[in-house]
């Protein structure tokens, strides 16, 4: 697959573009009536969103992607997240932007290791980090706040697995809250 569309070269972020479902979800989380796993399924996509530079001096290319996960008990969904993963070639830096309907954004940075069979992708935010900062409103703040965040995704050909842990202050104790997956494109 060429890292080149549409004349911008999106560099390891091409491995991401497309459709990706999987139903083999496990949302590891706290509930208060204490069934902690809840599998899942889901629906990944990643679109080109083209070339951008910051103040004339940095130059990034980017992918959005919007993520829609349902819980498998009750055919619900329970997360959708809308994002981009961001790359910046020269200095080999990588970034996630998200936002969630629940009134929590962030920014995480990390790093990208390829190799002849794998892409894998890895980025980390804390509430407490002044480079890569978690926002939160008020409700959640008080009610559910996410300490630390870190996310790895790995691309082999048509497999992608991810998983993602959260540092969550929630019903007055601190959790670790876990989502994985395995999709296909």
């Amino acid at each position: 697959m060429s890292s080149i569309i549409d004349g911008v070269d999106y560099g390891p972020l091409a491995v991401l573009i497309g459709t990706w479902s999987g139903v083999l979800g496990m949302d590891i989380s706290p509930e208060p009536d204490g069934d902690d796993h809840n599998p899942y399924f889901e629906t990944l996509v990643f679109e080109p969103a083209g070339d951008v530079d910051n103040a004339e001096v940095q130059e990034l290319v980017s992918v959005r992607y919007h993520q829609v996960v349902t819980r498998k008990r009750d055919n619900k969904i329970f997360h959708n997240e809308t994002g981009y993963l961001i790359w910046q070639a020269d200095t080999r830096l990588l970034m996630q932007t998200l936002s969630i309907p629940r009134g929590l954004s962030l920014v995480a940075g990390g790093s990208v290791n390829a190799t002849q069979h794998a892409v894998t992708f890895e980025v980390a935010a804390a509430a407490d980090s002044q480079d890569w900062p978690i926002a939160q409103s008020p409700f959640l703040t008080e009610h559910a706040f996410t300490k630390s965040f870190t996310h790895q995704i790995t691309v082999q050909g048509d497999q992608l697995s991810y998983s993602e842990t959260m540092l969550v202050s929630i019903y007055g104790e601190e959790h670790t809250h876990i989502d994985s997956n395995q999709l296909t494109r």
